[in-house]
């Protein structure tokens, strides 16, 4: 079995994983972490100059970030002034497993061979949960933060019942919290009844938003509208977790001066090192799975 790894960008959760995986022995080859501290000067982690460089004839698995782009062009790179391109990377990814989190159908059709294996670590049900877990507690901590009362009896607004909002209204309700969860789907809203949460139909948002002093969206999708955003009282923390576009229509929110704070990547922020470790071992377990 091949020892040798090549991590291309990413944020904490990344170069902490490249540590556990040097650690473990393993050499790893890495680009796009030049302003990482933690990993340099270490034997067995390489700083590699160019991607080329990184991606080696001997090396079969490469890791990416998560999530693996914002736009759709780029890799994440935080750690990195470098601009690296996903067309740059998928031309040389012949014969190599790629694994990385949360990625776009981009990636699939700039590949150029059938001998690349993609996998979206994010995929695997585990690794899911648990960054839901670090998701809501990161929400909660911005919440906390970003606010001038106690969340002790105030009333929240969760938009969407999937994963992350499921344990976000698990832990507000532990906080005394009044949670009111939104939906659009008849059996999501029967399960938030049933998890004894207030429920509200997505789609009958409006006059209803004035009553909340945090609303947490999770929908990538745009949600509060200019239009509905009018109903929100002024005083009202809105806090998005969904990826691009988001829940929330920016441009009104900062029209009408609203506190906004789009919070992405939480768990690479709040519990980079846990998170990594779950990733390492996702990460084994496909190794060892694929005889790699």
């Amino acid at each position: 079995m091949s020892k040798n790894f090549s991590v291309i960008g990413g944020d904490l959760r990344i170069v902490k994983l490249v540590q556990m995986l040097a650690k473990d022995g393993n050499m790893v080859y890495t680009y796009g972490l030049e302003k990482a501290e933690e990993i340099k000067e270490k034997g067995n982690i390489i700083l590699c100059n160019n991607i080329n460089e990184t991606i080696r004839n001997d090396t079969k698995i490469v890791i990416g970030p998560i999530p693996f782009s914002s736009d759709g062009e780029k890799i994440n790179s935080p750690f990195s002034d470098k601009k690296i391109l996903i067309k740059q990377l998928m031309d040389i990814l012949y014969s190599k497993v790629f694994i990385a989190g949360s990625i776009g159908n981009e990636m699939y059709n700039i590949v150029n061979n059938q001998n690349t294996q993609i996998i979206d670590i994010m995929k695997r049900e585990e690794i899911a949960i648990f960054n839901s877990i670090a998701t809501a507690e990161g929400a909660i901590e911005v919440a906390i933060a970003n606010t001038n009362k106690n969340l002790h009896g105030s009333e929240a607004l969760i938009l969407g019942f999937g994963r992350i909002s499921k344990v976000l209204a698990k832990k507000m309700e532990g906080l005394s919290v009044n949670v009111t969860c939104a939906a659009r789907k008849s059996e999501d809203i029967a399960w938030i009844k049933t998890y004894g949460y207030n429920a509200e139909n997505i789609n009958e948002l409006g006059k209803n938003l004035s009553k909340y002093d945090i609303i947490i969206n999770t929908v990538p999708h745009i949600i509060l509208t200019k239009e509905r955003l009018n109903y929100v009282k002024e005083e009202c923390l809105l806090i998005d977790l969904a990826s691009k576009p988001g829940g929330v229509d920016t441009i009104a929110a900062k029209e009408r001066n609203l506190k906004f704070i789009w919070a992405l990547a939480l768990p690479g922020k709040v519990a980079p090192t846990a998170t990594a470790e779950f990733i390492k071992e996702a990460i084994y377990d496909i190794k060892k799975c694929d005889q790699i």
